[in-house]
């Protein structure tokens, strides 16, 4: 076991010297020996609760990685921070939540860490918003850290298929339709999600859970394990450990995350068809690095990336089934042999990402990933639009689609519910572009996603036959033509806040544009007679969020980042 020299770590500012011993006194009341006082002090940060199932196993396998800081020779200190489930908050005012409680969860941490003088930190996530959160947060504080994922849960089985919360939404919208029997949609609630873990598609949970893996800041093939398996408890035993290796070697999470890495983890959410907030996470991540990395970077490699992996709700496969094709280092083993990874990106393991994928024999066996020299499609399952609709950017995911282009008429809604409304009711013609506005970082506030809406036309069949832009957000569920993160947003006076009913949209994904076809000068009496919007948030979090978030191109970010710092937490 090493020894190490607290003199240059933080916790020597609680710990160490005669002006300590108040602080000392505070670990010695919770049990702590002299000898586990004089230990560097890892931060194991759990975002478990009982809010949903994604999170029910953390706290568990917190503890378990506790054993493993102590065998290394850190003395472990656990705390929890919150999370925002978008399954349950979604499709209400409580998805306008969601976004911010990225900001939450990474400001936790970080004052958590700061506060305590934490000398490294493990991270244990497990619904959408708290994955991006941790690792913003070890980028933030840049002490040695790794990140883990609780895991996906398993497939429910319904009339012999495996099923997902997915289907449940769909399902919604064929009851509205007349097509599925409310006893048919309570049997299918009742069984789709058949105990712990996250979502089991390639939705925002698993998409960040192989950016972690990706980026170098997860250990390898560490993620796709679904929660219920016995192996999480050993992952999370060996993560304890190597972070006090991470530790002895000063290996830091911005040593590991240079733009490489950020252009490495783009790669594989496009080969996944992963979900399209991590078009939204990763400049936020990058920007607590300092790297200039932004929606249109991300979308650069999107569209030059094959789509190689049949995974939900695109595809046929599940997590479990990723992890039993041999996890996401599966798929990027064939990337990297095709020339879409750089090899030389530093990982959590003291390797590289080059190094750690040479252990990794393809298995042609499997049926998840292709190789990328016969790929689903020549370009990645998620594209970045731009045009006059979208001076800023957009984002639509591809993956599993047959239709790239769409041209129709507008109909214009000023929030989501009023949009859920009318496609209960039927009130929506084939052929429509349905604009859902004032629903972005600011003018939400807090970019709600649509997945509730989106379900819904595609359990009427109408998934394909009309399209849906908003400056909002859409979940890594969704699918059909829906583009979102569309900027400036309807309150900052983007394009999106002139458009009209009736107004002609066109949308070429394969050619990455987005225009509205309404003159010019239209567009500027239009924009001389508009007013911004006041929402009904004008205290509180919300209220808060809104004063400070940027575009959704630059990740929605509230804070100057990496950019303006003067110093680093780690270097205290």
């Amino acid at each position: 076991m090493p020894k190490f020299d607290k003199s240059r770590l933080p916790s020597r500012h609680v710990s160490v010297g005669p002006e300590r011993a108040p602080h000392r006194s505070y670990y010695y009341a919770m049990g702590l020996t002299e000898e586990e006082i004089a230990r560097p002090f890892v931060a194991v940060a759990s975002a478990g609760n009982d809010s949903a199932p994604c999170n029910t196993t953390l706290d568990a396998q917190a503890d378990i990685c506790r054993l493993g800081v102590d065998e290394a020779g850190g003395m472990p200190r656990r705390f929890n921070t919150i999370t925002v489930t978008d399954g349950i908050a979604m499709g209400h005012q409580g998805m306008k939540s969601s976004l911010v409680s990225r900001e939450v969860i990474a400001d936790s941490i970080e004052l958590s860490v700061r506060g305590h003088c934490y000398d490294a930190l493990v991270g244990f996530a497990g619904c959408d918003k708290s994955l991006p959160g941790m690792m913003m947060a070890m980028l933030r504080l840049n002490v040695p850290s790794i990140f883990v994922y609780g895991g996906s849960i398993l497939p429910g089985t319904y009339k012999g298929e495996d099923v997902t919360v997915v289907d449940v939404f769909e399902a919604v919208g064929q009851h509205a339709a007349g097509n599925c029997p409310l006893k048919d949609l309570t049997a299918l609630e009742k069984v789709a999600c058949p105990g712990h873990g996250a979502c089991g598609g390639q939705f925002t949970a698993n998409t960040m859970a192989c950016v972690g893996e990706a980026i170098g800041l997860s250990l390898p093939n560490s993620n796709m394990a679904p929660a219920p398996y016995k192996s999480r408890e050993e992952i999370a035993r060996a993560t304890g450990r190597q972070v006090m290796t991470l530790l002895e070697r000063n290996l830091r999470p911005r040593d590991i995350c240079t733009r490489a890495a950020f252009e490495n983890a783009a790669s594989v959410v496009a080969a996944t068809g992963g979900s399209t907030n991590a078009a939204l996470h990763l400049p936020a991540m990058a920007h607590e690095a300092g790297i200039a990395f932004d929606l249109h970077d991300v979308a650069e490699i999107f569209k030059s990336t094959p789509y190689i992996a049949d995974l939900k709700p695109g595809g046929r496969y599940v997590a479990k089934d990723m992890h039993e094709a041999g996890g996401v280092y599966m798929a990027m083993k064939t990337l990297l042999e095709g020339g879409f990874l750089d090899p030389e990106p530093m990982t959590v393991t003291g390797r590289t990402l080059g190094e750690n994928i040479d252990e990794i024999t393809w298995n042609p066996d499997q049926k998840v990933f292709y190789d990328v020299r016969t790929p689903i499609t020549p370009t990645g399952g998620v594209v970045g639009l731009t045009g006059s609709l979208a001076p800023e950017g957009a984002i639509v995911k591809v993956a599993g689609m047959e239709r790239l282009q769409f041209t129709g008429p507008a109909r214009v809604f000023e929030c989501e519910e009023d949009a859920f409304r009318a496609v209960e009711e039927r009130d929506i013609a084939e052929g429509s572009v349905i604009v859902i506005r004032y629903e972005g970082p600011k003018g939400g506030p807090g970019m709600r996603e649509m997945l509730a809406t989106t379900a819904a036309l595609y359990g009427q069949g109408m998934g394909e036959k009309v399209a849906l832009i908003t400056d909002g957000r859409f979940s890594g569920a969704t699918r059909g033509f829906c583009i979102g993160h569309v900027g400036p947003e309807a309150a900052e006076g983007g394009p999106i806040a002139l458009i009209e009913d009736g107004d002609e949209i066109v949308i070429d994904a394969a050619a990455g544009t987005i225009e509205l076809n309404v003159d010019p000068a239209v567009l500027d009496e239009r924009r001389l007679a508009w007013q911004p919007r006041e929402n009904d948030y004008q205290s509180g979090a919300l209220w808060r969020f809104a004063q400070n978030v940027g575009p959704a191109a630059k990740g929605a970010v509230t804070h100057p980042g990496a950019a303006r710092e003067t110093h680093v937490f780690a270097d205290i």
